[in-house]
């Protein structure tokens, strides 16, 4: 009875462990995404200020979000602004020198798959 009692709490100990474990990287994540944005940011040229006001002499409207992360190997500033009619226009501008590198505008189906995109990234990171 003993053997039995002791291998129960023996396999409890590790069953609880092992879902520690998994749940570590989740943790860890946002401290590596924060290591990682800093790394960018000290490779900037401009700032994001400057960037915005270049994108938005680009494609006038509301500045619906900003990052800057690294697309096809270049270092950018990508804003997604809402224009006037309702429409997603987004803008790279390049974090080095200042110019804009892609102007893509979305409609209305394109800005509900990329939602969903990012939704179910931002649910696997969490």
């Amino acid at each position: 009875m003993r053997k039995l009692c002791n291998l129960l709490v023996g396999l409890s100990l590790t069953i609880c462990l092992a879902g520690m474990s998994s749940a570590s990287p989740r943790l860890v994540a946002p401290a590596q995404e924060r290591n990682e944005a800093k790394d960018l940011q000290s490779q900037t040229k401009i700032t994001m200020d400057d960037a915005r006001a270049t994108a938005l002499k680009r494609a006038p409207g509301k500045v619906e979000s900003g990052e800057l992360e690294r697309e096809h190997g270049r270092l950018v500033y990508s804003f997604d602004i809402r224009n006037s009619k309702g429409t997603i226009t987004e803008v790279q501008v390049s974090a080095i020198t200042g110019r804009i590198v892609r102007v893509e505008h979305e409609n209305k189906k394109q800005e509900a798959a990329e939602k969903r995109a990012e939704g179910r990234k931002s649910h696997r990171q969490h």
